[in-house]
């Protein structure tokens, strides 16, 4: 086990001993709440943009604004969450991410104006920022063999929580109006404070970091729980087993500051993927919010182009229903990544389904029927669902675990920037009647994600986390 020795065995090891279990199926409950709570709050922005740009008279760019603050939020706090867990622990990261997501998430329900609004939804970004952390810290507790699978079912809540709201905006929307539904939909992060004590800390953050009584302790527990038995021997962290591979003296544990973090982000064996992930992250971001806002805007937006822009103000502010069959798209891009992450691997399968999307997208540019638009717009969502749920299972195994949280947060705040872009051009070119060029950046942001993602040297199928950088260099 480990560095070859009986005597010593490292958390992966530990891990494949203790198995899968229902100390595993705790963990993912929780993670799952907290992807459920994000899901919700982010598709409730293709709902209300429309009804407070109604009535509180707002502009195009204006309602895209609403969207925009909740991803410079997220951009703030994707970085600001994974360095606090890389250095203080996953838990302490978390907890701030939903203390901050509950309060501004309720508090927004009662916002007397568009000022106000902004600026809790924007606070509301920077808490869901820290859904890389739960990321993070979930795959730390699942062995090698079954973390694409798991991950992909933690990825499914996501579409468990936008299909969840897109219900609850149909019921709650016509008759109690949206702030009811900014209400509602910050009720799970309300469940993530109250089981919030239950939760353990990573055993691999632990013994990164010399707490390896800690980290026994944690393992223990697991093994009580699932029945099983931890390795015998003593518990090493990665960086221990090279240096006994090396015989060389094992490095002192410190804590990192953010600059020496992304200092080894920016490293030579790194710089390449991380680079070139974000690319990836900004690219699936703008294309995967971006088009949920489309389903909202483009078949209406068309009409009022075409001089029927009378009747489409008087019509309902969102076609629910649309937007309803649209969500139902994630489950078959679940499925599609459940068939192809551990057998095809996470960068093949990515960059295919990344140019199926550009074909399914192409149509657009000229003006379809509403039910064809709604087709071509359903393949493409199962698509970039497929692509999101895969880069969310890749980017944290690319990553040792001294900055796992950290570059993974990093990449995401890319993604957020995506975000950030994509309101106007998925609401603002839109209504203005540009549509053909709407959709053509969505091609050639889509095209350059594709290319990108085959051009990251690293493929993590069937791989073991590693604890440090050149560990993990080696493996590429």
């Amino acid at each position: 086990m480990g560095g070859g020795g009986g005597d010593t065995f490292t958390v992966d090891d530990a891990l494949l001993t203790l198995g899968f279990g229902k100390y595993q199926y705790f963990v993912l409950a929780y993670a799952a709440l907290a992807w459920i709570s994000e899901a919700m709050e982010m598709m409730l922005l293709s709902f209300i943009g429309p009804v407070v740009k109604r009535m509180w008279r707002l502009s195009a760019k204006e309602q895209s604004l609403i969207t925009s603050v909740v991803f410079i939020g997220m951009l703030v706090g994707a970085y600001s969450w994974g360095v606090i867990a890389d250095k203080y622990g996953r838990r302490k990261g978390f907890l701030m991410t939903a203390l901050v997501t509950t309060a501004a998430g309720f508090m927004s329900s009662f916002s007397p104006n568009y000022a106000t609004l902004l600026v809790l939804r924007c606070v509301v970004g920077i808490g869901l920022g820290g859904g890389p952390v739960l990321c993070s810290w979930l795959l730390e507790f699942i062995p090698p063999p079954n973390r694409g699978t798991w991950m992909v079912v933690f990825q499914a809540f996501w579409t468990v929580g936008a299909v969840f709201e897109a219900s609850i905006a149909w019921a709650v929307m016509p008759t109690l109006g949206w702030r009811w539904l900014l209400a509602f939909s910050s009720i799970p992060s309300f469940g993530l404070l109250i089981f919030y004590l239950c939760t353990p800390e990573s055993p691999r953050y632990l013994c990164l970091n010399g707490k390896i009584k800690e980290a026994m302790t944690i393992l223990d527990r697991i093994a009580k729980v699932n029945g099983t038995k931890v390795p015998s021997g003593t518990l090493v962290s990665d960086d221990d087993v090279v240096a006994s591979d090396q015989d060389s003296t094992p490095t002192k544990r410190h804590k990192q500051g953010a600059l020496t973090t992304i200092l080894k982000l920016l490293s030579r064996e790194l710089i390449r993927p991380t680079l070139l992930l974000w690319v990836v992250f900004f690219g699936n971001s703008f294309s995967y919010y971006g088009l949920v806002l489309l389903t909202t805007e483009l078949n209406a937006g068309r009409s009022a182009c075409a001089g029927h822009k009378v009747k489409a103000e008087e019509t309902e502010d969102v076609n629910y229903k649309d937007v309803f069959i649209t969500t139902f798209a994630e489950f078959p891009g679940l499925i599609i990544v459940a068939l192809t992450v551990d057998r095809v691997g996470r960068r093949p399968s990515m960059a295919v389904l990344f140019f199926i999307c550009c074909v399914l997208i192409f149509p657009l540019v000229f003006q379809q029927s509403e039910m064809v638009t709604t087709g071509l717009l359903f393949g493409s969502r199962i698509c970039i669902t497929a692509t999101f749920t895969t880069l969310f299972i890749y980017a944290p195994e690319i990553y040792p675990t001294a900055v796992r949280s950290t570059g993974f947060g990093a990449a995401s705040s890319m993604g957020r920037i995506g975000g950030m872009v994509c309101p106007y051009v998925a609401v603002a070119l839109v209504q203005g009647c540009h549509e053909t060029a709407a959709i053509g950046m969505f091609e050639v942001i889509i095209f350059l994600s594709g290319v990108s993602i085959l051009l990251i040297p690293i493929e993590t199928k069937g791989r073991e986390l590693s604890d440090n950088v050149k560990q993990k260099c080696q493996s590429v």
